[in-house]
């Protein structure tokens, strides 16, 4: 489809008696193909229609589903059942080197069939000739072995700014920024990094610069590629985020200087040469429509015949190296997304309506632990500067029990009374019943062994060896070297299994010149198999964070 046969379009005038000759009919053709592909090509762009989806069927050979696609000139290609190929056997692939990505190819290709005698030709030429009685509208396969440019593509030049970091046969890294934004948009910043199966394990690390823009990471302008160890893959993708300040007309830049770039390629430092550099346009206008502005803005000549040397690609095929030879490892079909979508169904997803970049946000959480019973708390701090939030959560503990043994003290204090100097419990009476007691075992059955302790030192601090305990009745240390000084008491407990307490009962045997009593305790509980009890405080704690969070949002 050429200039000169795209326009003025003419059709053929019949009438009676009207001599047809093959300029009439070939005029007759054109004008009913030139006319549909000029259509395709402006109303439908060009890329895969369905099918073509690309198979590895083994280590060196792929087939090719049958489909429909248009090229870059509104022409129909048509794969019309499937094809099986060794990739060696398709045109453009070389033997020199396996360790590479290849990229699969369709091209529209017209081939001539049924050849027939010509008999005006063999009358004018004086010998037998033939001509083609049929055109088979076809196509052709092929494969290239360098990546195509990223900004090759019909859309991406008009919505995105892609730079180049570092290119080598074996590696490619790119970035791609949007060209337009509104005053407060966040927006996202892609690293691209291209590489062979067989390339060793890529990193890299820059710091940029930015006019107009505000960088909305932690790490302030700080930016860290690292690739994961676990996975074996050809393209890998990171975003990092910025905020367009409010200054609408103006030009935003950001900038990757060379001597801010660290790229390793394995073990080897990799040094990159150039500076690289976006510009974003902070415009008033809904950046769509400035898109559709430019898009609708273009030559006729642009519009048709912008890219029409390009073909659509099928697939990036991962090869990897065997020695001498080779093995297909990954196919990825359609990789720079040259699909055409269809007009029903993407009326259909536009319906469903889209988030604006102005209500995106983004949330940073930290949990730190509360004490086992206290309330859960819920700070929310908001940074409009980069439209994030800082969720501090307190959680309390969980009363997990990490071993099966607790221990205590309690004062009891003893009332003088008069005349005699001796003590006892308050009021004069001998029976004495502690406060309540939370063991922090849990709820559940336990058992309490309870003692009276002695320290003669009464600063000396708890366990460094001055004290002793005595358990059951003090009178058998009568008249030994080991003999109590403190009064001989009779202990009992009260345990309250569903709510994890204990109270401690004592009657005192007689009077004593100690104005307080030391009580020592220990209760001990069996574990269960999972050496932890969720305590109903636990759940109420947990449903009460939840509500917490609820109420935020």
């Amino acid at each position: 489809m050429k200039k000169a046969r795209m326009f003025p379009f003419e059709r053929n005038r019949y009438f009676y008696g009207k001599l047809l000759t093959v300029r009439d009919f070939e005029s007759e053709q054109r004008y009913f193909n030139d006319k549909r592909r000029l259509l395709n090509r402006l109303l439908f762009g060009s890329g895969v229609v369905a099918g073509m989806q690309v198979v590895a069927v083994d280590d060196k050979t792929i087939t090719v589903e049958m489909g429909v696609a248009l090229d870059y000139l509104g022409r129909e290609i048509v794969i019309p059942a499937p094809v099986t190929l060794k990739l060696s056997m398709i045109d453009g692939f070389t033997n020199n080197e396996y360790k590479k990505n290849v990229y699969l190819y369709v091209a529209y290709d017209e081939k001539g069939r049924e050849p027939v005698h010509s008999v005006g030709s063999s009358s004018v030429r004086g010998e037998e000739m033939s001509e083609y009685n049929r055109f088979l509208e076809s196509y052709r396969l092929y494969v290239k072995e360098e990546a195509p440019s990223p900004q090759s593509f019909e859309h991406a030049g008009l919505m995105e700014d892609i730079v180049t970091i570092y290119q080598d046969a074996d590696v490619r890294v790119t970035q791609r920024m949007p060209k337009f934004a509104n005053p407060g948009d966040v927006i996202d910043v892609t690293l691209v990094v291209e590489k062979t199966l067989q390339s060793p394990r890529v990193s890299l690390a820059f710091q940029y610069d930015t006019d107009g823009m505000d960088a909305l990471s932690k790490e302030g302008s700080s930016v860290r590629f690292l690739e994961p160890g676990d996975k074996q893959d050809t393209e890998y993708r990171m975003s990092y985020s910025v905020k367009v300040q409010d200054r609408p007309g103006t030009l935003g830049k950001l900038k990757v200087n060379a001597g801010n770039v660290e790229l390793l390629i394995g073990d080897k430092r990799v040094p990159v040469d150039h500076a690289v550099q976006h510009s974003l346009e902070i415009i008033s206008q809904p950046v769509d429509e400035r898109i559709m502005k430019i898009w609708y803005e273009r030559s006729l000549d642009q519009a048709v015949e912008g890219y029409a040397d390009q073909d659509v690609c099928l697939a990036k095929i991962g090869l990897l190296q065997l020695g001498p030879t080779y093995m297909i490892e990954q196919v990825e079909r359609v990789p720079f997304n040259e699909y055409i979508p269809n007009a029903s169904l993407g009326n259909r997803l536009s319906q469903t309506g889209k988030v604006s970049s102005l209500n995106r946000f983004y949330a940073e959480a930290q949990a730190r632990e509360l004490d086992f019973g206290s309330k859960p708390e819920l700070d929310v701090v908001y940074h409009p500067e980069r439209n994030a939030f800082d969720f501090k959560l307190g959680i309390p503990k969980p009363q997990t029990i990490k071993d099966e043994i607790a221990t205590g003290v309690v004062e009891v204090p003893l009332d003088p009374q008069e005349k005699s100097g001796l003590r006892f419990f308050s009021r004069g009476k001998r029976n004495y019943v502690t406060e309540e007691i939370v063991h922090g075992l849990g709820d559940g059955q336990i058992t309490v062994v309870v003692g009276l302790e002695e320290i003669p030192d009464r600063e000396a601090p708890v366990g460094s060896g001055y004290a002793k305990v005595y358990f059951g009745s003090t009178d058998v240390f009568k008249d030994t070297e080991y003999e109590a000084e403190l009064p001989n008491i009779t202990f009992g407990t009260l345990i309250y299994p569903h709510k994890g307490s204990f109270r401690i009962g004592m009657k005192l045997g007689g009077g004593t010149a100690e104005t307080a009593l030391r009580v020592r305790w220990w209760a001990f509980k069996k574990l269960s198999d999972d050496n932890a009890v969720l305590t109903a405080e636990l759940r109420r704690a947990i449903d009460q964070a939840a509500a917490a969070a609820a109420n935020e949002d």
